[in-house]
This record gives C-alpha cells, structure tokens and sequence, in this order.
C-alpha cells in the first residue's frame, strides 16, 4: 500500500539529522512525561520511534485519502450557507480521517491533549499533506494557529481553548481587510470594550481570511481609539460558538479550491483579548507569521515533490518517436533540475525547522525555570538563526514550487493543459506560495538586513567549519577530493556575495540596496543550499549526488549573473532605469 512518507526516502533521511536528539532532549524535558502518558517516550530512541510512527500514519492517510480525494475536493470546492461554510463533500472525510487518527494539536503539550511533537515532524506532516492536497492543507494546518495563544495567552485561555484544536476544531488567523494587505498597520477592524458583559466587541470586516469559517479565530483589531499605527493593534480570541460573525462570501480562487477563502463580516462579535494591548502587530503578528512562513515553505516543498513524481511518471511513460520521452536530454534536464530544486529546497526548510525546535523548546522550558546563561544564549542563537532563515525558506521553496509546477506542465505538453491531468491543478495550487503570508518580495526585505550585518556570512562561515569537519573525516581519498572540490567551489561562491555586499555598502543609497535585494537575497540562498545539500550528500551520496552535480551547476550560474547585475548597477545607473 502506497504511503507519502515511507516512500518518499528523504523525509526519514531529515528526521534522522544529528541536531534531532537535542531537539529531542528540549521538547521532552529530559522525558519527564514518561509515565504519565501512555504515548510519551521513555528516551531519544523511543521519541525518534515515536516521531517515524506519527509520519508513517500520515503518510498512510495522504496516500490512501487525502490524494485520492483531491481531485474531487477541487471540482466541489466550498460554499457558503445561511452565513456559514459548507466544505466540500471529501473534505469532511479528510478531517474525520486526521481527527480519528489524533493528528491535531501536534506541537502541543500531552497535558492538554496534544502530541508534543518537535516542529521538525509538523513540518513533515505539512510537506506529506501538502503534496496531496495543498488545499486541504491549509485546513488543516492552521492549527499551529494554536501556539500563538499557547504562547501568548493566559492559562485559562490556554485549557479552555488547546484541548479543543487538539480534538479537532479548526482555527484561522484573521489578520488582512480589504485596505490592508501587507501593510497590516492599516488595519481598521475596532475593538471596543464592553462594560456591561466584561468582554470585548468586535466590528468590521476581514478579507482574504484562510479557512475563515473556523472554530477558533485569532483576529488583529484596533483596540486603541484614534491611532492609525500599529502601535494601536491588539490580538483577540473569537469562539465562533459566541456568535456575530458572518461569511459575506467564499473568493472565487485559481487554486487551493479545498480551502474557502473568506470575506467575514464581525458584528458586535464577542472576544476576548490575547496577551497584552498595543502588541498585537508588534509581537503576535511576527510570532504568527513566522510559523505560517514555515508552512507555506512546507506545503511548497510538497507541491514540487508531487509535481516531480507527475513529471517523472508521465515521462517514463510517454512514448514519442519509439521512446520513452525520459531518455530525450532535453526533458531530462528539466526532470533532473526539478530534483535538485527540490532537494535543496528541503534541506533549507529543515535545517530552518530545526533552528525554530530548539529555541522555542528553551522558550518553552524558560515557562518554568529559570534557563542557565548557557541555554540563554543557546535560545538567542538559535532564535536568530531561525529568524535568518524564516524567510529564504519561504521564498526560495515558494519560487521553486511555481517553476517547477511549470515545468511539470510543459514535461506534459499538451496534455498538461488539460483538466484531466493533476499537473495543471499543482500548477494552480501553486501561484499563491510566493504571495500568501508575505510575498517574496517581502522575504527580500525580511532578509536584507541579515545580509548587510553579515549575519549569512557568518551561517556561511560555521557551515564551511562543519563541511570542514565532516569531508575530512571522509576515509575514501577520491571521494574527499571530489567533495573538497565542492567546498572550494561554496569559497568562491561566498566571496562573490561578500564582493557584492561592499559594493552595495559602498554606494551609501538605500534605492540601490533595495534594488538590488533580491539578487543578493539569492546569492546568499545559493550558497546557503549549496553547502546544505554537500551536507547532505557527504552523509548519503545515494539520495543526493546527483541533485549535488545539477544544483551546483545551477547556482553557480546564478550567482555568477546576479553578481554581474548588482557590479552594474549604481545611483545613476538606477536612476536611468527608472527614467526609461
């Protein structure tokens, strides 16, 4: 029986990364819960057992449900009702299949129900979800909507709502208004404060609101009268059982069609505020969208991994001219380029998950105890790194979700134009990646600064010192070679970004900076993959030698032709430009 993870090699190989029985370590508090819950582990061996039996189920249901239902689910597609959403018939199989088998409330604590998994096994659950359907996706993994309150809420808030999400209930994050996409600041929602009921009202109108019909909201509103800033934002919880919020309507998408995208209308709806006032945007924003950053960089790498098994499928059995299409380099190359985006992509997105496991579990211990200096700055490290690397994984996975579900299509050709094939519904599912919870242009500018104040470098720095380390152990002395000179391929690399970052300094233009973000973003991304995927091919060169010679190739050219375009440009330079 077909099953998405066990069948899908590097899933296990990222579960089984050194960094795991640290993160192990943090997330089971040195396994305190042995004892009290029947399915906490006893140590690292039975978590890691643990975190490969969760997959396998989830693997089994994507496999055997969820991808078999996608087609369906995206004909149907949700609608609305007297004000309320009814999904799609194959949607309520999905979410009676992910309930029943207890996957909800994953990163949660056992104490409030949840599993108290490590965001590195979230994450895979979200890739294996995704490439089945990427709508149904979205509906389901908004419950790590629940960590923001986990975080931020109080405990009361914390048991009258975690144990819900953990059963089954569904959450959204109702933050845009049709005056204020990205630039949330604008958000005009009014909070105001009820004396009489002692509770918080809400008014107004939300828009482009993923799952907007759920059963628990997390709602940005103005809570503060007369400011029109941010610092006038607070974050409240809306209990739809509460009543006063309507669905105007469901949005007509491109893609996605399993996840109704609302336009809600909240009338006198009552809430309750989480955390504290004026912080909303500030603090529980940021917290909030970092997590739907990594699972949008997820259901991305999903997206390509199922558009790489269509292409790979359909050219090993299509003939033309009295061969399999396969064999034509041509196609080929696109084959193989998809792969090694694909797992390059992969290893950025959980060395990124990695990085968030270990400084929210300190955060987390830090609840409860005071952290020793050492874990301090362990938590701050990580938590920069995790910030750092937020956003090159969602927009470098996010980009290469669209080319490569672009390029599946044309391995397709004409028939991939067609509504009978799954390649044109990934390649609808997947334009709204590099928009939705910050486009990529919104990644360049959430990345600059750690490109400016060499925080990449220095990643690149402490990569290289572990590649150092890890080639040098390498027993084979031809294989050393080949690798070393992988490793002096990366210098040069680095070199070309250090060049290009004193030259943008050296302009002292902000125009030029920004102008050139986005090529110097990549050329950070490049190197950054390159030296993740020797990582990766160092400890099993079966699984990634190959994507190793391709991505190289690639990024090399990349980067050579960025580094040609950010040495061009200058003030004047711009300013023609811009005039033309």
């Amino acid at each position: 029986m077909a099953n998405s993870y066990t069948d899908v090699r590097e899933l296990k190989f990222h579960l089984d990364h050194p960094l795991m029985r640290r993160i192990a370590e943090l997330k089971e508090q040195n396994y305190a819960d042995a004892g009290k819950y029947d399915y906490a582990p006893l140590d690292f061996e039975d978590a890691m057992d643990s975190y490969d039996k969760v997959l396998e189920i989830v693997g089994d249901i994507n496999a055997n449900i969820i991808a078999p239902n996608a087609e369906s689910v995206d004909a149907e597609g949700p609608h609305v009702e007297n004000g309320r959403v009814r999904y799609a018939d194959r949607t309520y199989e999905n979410l009676d299949a992910t309930t029943k088998a207890g996957l909800n409330g994953m990163t949660m604590p056992r104490r409030y129900g949840g599993l108290s998994l490590p965001v590195v096994v979230y994450t895979a659950a979200n890739e294996i979800v995704s490439a089945g359907d990427a709508g149904f996706e979205n509906v389901w993994s908004l419950q790590d909507c629940i960590e923001t309150l986990y975080c931020f809420g109080t405990e009361e808030q914390r048991q009258k709502y975690i144990p819900r999400v953990c059963a089954g209930e569904t959450m959204s994050m109702d933050l845009t208004e049709p005056d204020a996409g990205s630039d949330l600041q604008s958000v005009m929602l009014r909070a105001s404060f009820d004396e009489s009921e002692n509770c918080w009202r809400l008014n107004g109108v939300k828009r482009f609101i993923t799952n907007g019909d759920s059963d628990i909201h997390l709602v940005l509103a103005r809570s503060e009268e007369g400011t029109r800033d941010g610092r006038g934002l607070s974050m409240f919880i809306y209990d739809k059982k509460s009543g006063g919020v309507d669905v105007r309507r469901i949005e007509n998408k491109l893609g996605i069609h399993g996840s109704p995208t609302c336009e809600l209308t909240f009338r006198n709806a009552k809430a309750e505020i989480c955390g504290d006032r004026k912080l909303g945007l500030i603090r529980y924003v940021m917290s909030l969208m970092n997590g739907a950053r990594l699972g949008i960089a997820a259901q991305s790498v999903g997206i390509q991994q199922a558009a790489y098994e269509e292409a790979l499928a359909y050219a090993r059995d299509r003939r033309q001219y009295g061969r399999e299409i396969i064999n034509f380099p041509a196609v080929y190359d696109m084959i193989a380029t998809i792969k090694a985006r694909l797992d390059a992509g992969r290893s950025l997105l959980y060395q990124c998950a990695r990085y968030v496991d270990i400084y929210k579990a300190l955060e987390d211990i830090q609840r409860s105890r005071q952290l020793s200096p050492e874990e301090r700055s362990e938590m701050k490290k990580y938590q920069r790194l995790a910030d750092a690397f937020t956003p090159l994984a969602k927009g470098m996975n996010s980009e290469y979700c669209n080319q490569s579900a672009y390029d599946c299509i044309q391995i397709h050709g004409g028939s991939g134009y067609m509504q009978e094939y799954k390649c044109q519904r990934l390649y609808r599912d997947a334009r709204i990646t590099s928009i939705y919870e910050g486009t990529t242009q919104l990644q360049v500018v959430a990345a600059l600064r750690y490109i400016t104040n060499g925080t990449y470098l220095n990643v690149i720095n402490d990569l290289n010192a572990e590649l150092d380390e890890r080639v040098n152990a390498v027993e084979d002395g031809g294989k050393k070679s080949e690798f070393l000179a992988y490793v002096e391929r990366i210098n040069e690399m680095k070199v070309a970004l250090e060049d290009c970052v004193e030259f943008v300094k050296l302009q002292d233009n902000q125009d030029v900076l920004d102008f050139c973000g986005r090529k110097l973003y990549e050329i950070t991304a490049y190197t950054i993959m390159c030296q993740l995927l020797l990582l990766d091919t160092v400890r099993c060169e079966e699984l990634f030698g190959a994507s190793l010679v391709v991505f190289f190739n690639h990024a090399e050219a990349e980067v050579a032709r960025h580094s040609k375009y950010v040495h061009g440009m200058n003030a004047d330079v711009l300013a023609s430009y811009m005039r033309s």
